[in-house]
């Protein structure tokens, strides 16, 4: 067996030795409130075909009835497959938190979703256990989405530039913790839980815009549990499968940053600083400074749809790559499509999970507005740099004006910009819409809020599953 690398040396150490003690009031609050946020995701996802899909699959298959799905009663199924659900529903909108980094070298700043994968693993383990200790599921989760943003932040960009998808990747990691602590995993075994969580990792940006991209999340959940297990079970692996040789960091990224490693996990966590962003709109990052502006212009004059005659969208490539369809024609390609997003702003002035419509996004007024919207390269833009999201909007009237708008860099959602506590929970109630009634919307947002404080872990999984004897008491 190869000697324990050094990353995988700090690794091993952060999640032994870690306490919730140890956690600063600070992480915990921001903590319950990515809790909030997924959970309500949870339960929007819960009623999106692909997640009927696997809900079927899983069923069909049988098994251990370990874990219960989302929004979906009593059936239980067998824990890796409750997983693969409850991940693929949580990023299923793509409405997840987003990791923050302040590095240039970043070309997209988005690093990882990393709240769904530590989420669900902590909840699936602790929906097979007896009388789970809230504050044991949040260490969980926040040793899983510190280990998840770190690897994130210390590998190089070129790892998603290749085309790898890191929320499924560096998420596999993610989940893989918190599911080990919660098992009590040490030494030896958690380290081959590391490895096999090392092997498990995929997932490609091709199928962005696709049911197969959230799913890249879904198995990144399922494949988490699943080598926390078979470690468990005493299944070995190489461990040191970060960075030693052939590691994950030398074929998924060709490398990492050394420097940055040198403060290890924790240092500060990555949760505090840079932070996270809780999401204002169900699409792509890279898209909602932009569709603020949209926003902005649109109030500020007031502008009609049946007033546009042309909008131009100038942007630098790390908006233009990634936000790819030049003209979607449902409701997953529009998360990635500029056009679409704009011309939904300009048609409902919003753009929640509602408007993500397939007969909406594909209905004439939808189609009509996306063609005359032009997607331009702006080299300028460009020549400014990677760091920060820019862009500028242009749309022509028919009566004759050129209305102009700048997207404002500062991203709403962000640490600097945060989404207050009210906007938070307008947002889970708008998930749970349709799902889970008012009073119960109440219930479950208490619970969530109070998850470290002797909430009810059993009642809260119960609410979101849906169980009504649980659920009821």
């Amino acid at each position: 067996m190869n000697p324990t690398s050094a990353i995988t040396a700090q690794a091993l150490r952060f999640i032994e030795r870690t306490t919730y003690e140890d956690l600063p009031e600070e992480a915990l609050a921001i903590g319950r409130r990515c809790m909030i946020d997924t959970v309500g995701l949870y339960l929007a996802g819960s009623r999106e075909a692909s997640v009927s899909i696997l809900v079927k699959d899983a069923l069909a298959q049988g098994g251990s009835e370990d874990a219960p799905l989302p929004g979906n009663g009593a059936a239980r199924v067998p824990a890796s497959l409750a997983a693969r659900v409850w991940g693929t529903a949580g990023h299923a909108h793509d409405w997840d938190d987003t990791q923050v980094s302040h590095d240039p070298a970043h070309i997209y700043g988005l690093l990882t979703h990393p709240s769904v994968p530590p989420l669900t693993a902590a909840l699936i383990i602790a929906s097979e256990k007896d009388n789970i200790d809230g504050r044991d599921l949040m260490l969980a989760f926040q040793l899983g989405f510190e280990v998840e943003c770190k690897i994130a932040e210390w590998m190089k960009p070129r790892h998603y530039r290749r085309g790898h998808h890191t929320s499924g990747t560096v998420g596999t990691f993610g989940a893989a913790v918190a599911a080990s602590k919660l098992l009590g995993l040490t030494g030896s075994k958690l380290a081959h839980a590391l490895g096999l969580a090392a092997s498990f990792a995929a997932g490609i940006r091709v199928n962005f815009g696709t049911m197969t991209k959230p799913l890249h999340v879904g198995r990144a959940c399922e494949n988490g549990i699943t080598a926390a297990r078979l470690a468990a079970a005493g299944f070995e692996a190489d461990p040191a499968a970060l960075d030693g040789p052939w590691g994950f960091f030398s074929v998924m990224g060709e490398g990492f940053d050394e420097a940055k490693t040198t403060d290890g996990f924790g240092a500060p966590l990555t949760i505090v600083e840079p932070g996270v962003s809780i999401k204002p709109y169900p699409s792509g990052i890279l898209t909602h400074q932009s569709m603020d502006a949209m926003l902005k212009l649109v109030l500020d004059h007031d502008l009609k749809p049946q007033e546009v005659e042309r909008i131009r969208f100038f942007a630098g490539k790390n908006i233009i790559e990634p936000i790819r369809y030049p003209i979607a024609s449902n409701h997953l390609q529009a998360k990635f499509s500029m056009p679409a997003l704009l011309a939904m702003i300009v048609l409902c002035r919003r753009a929640s999970h509602h408007e993500f419509e397939d007969a909406f996004v594909a209905g004439d007024a939808m189609q009509d507005l996306q063609a005359r919207t032009e997607i331009i390269n702006d080299l300028e833009i460009d020549a400014q740099g990677y760091d920060k999201i820019r862009s500028r909007i242009e749309v022509a009237t028919k009566d004759g004006r050129n209305l102009v708008q700048w997207a404002d860099e500062r991203y709403r959602g962000g640490p600097s910009n945060p989404i207050s506590d009210a906007g938070l929970h307008d947002k889970f109630r708008m998930c749970a819409e349709g799902v889970v009634d008012g009073a119960r919307q109440d219930e479950l947002l208490a619970l969530v809020q109070n998850i470290d404080k002797g909430a009810d872990v059993e009642r809260l999984i119960a609410l979101i599953s849906g169980e009504r004897e649980l659920a009821a008491r």
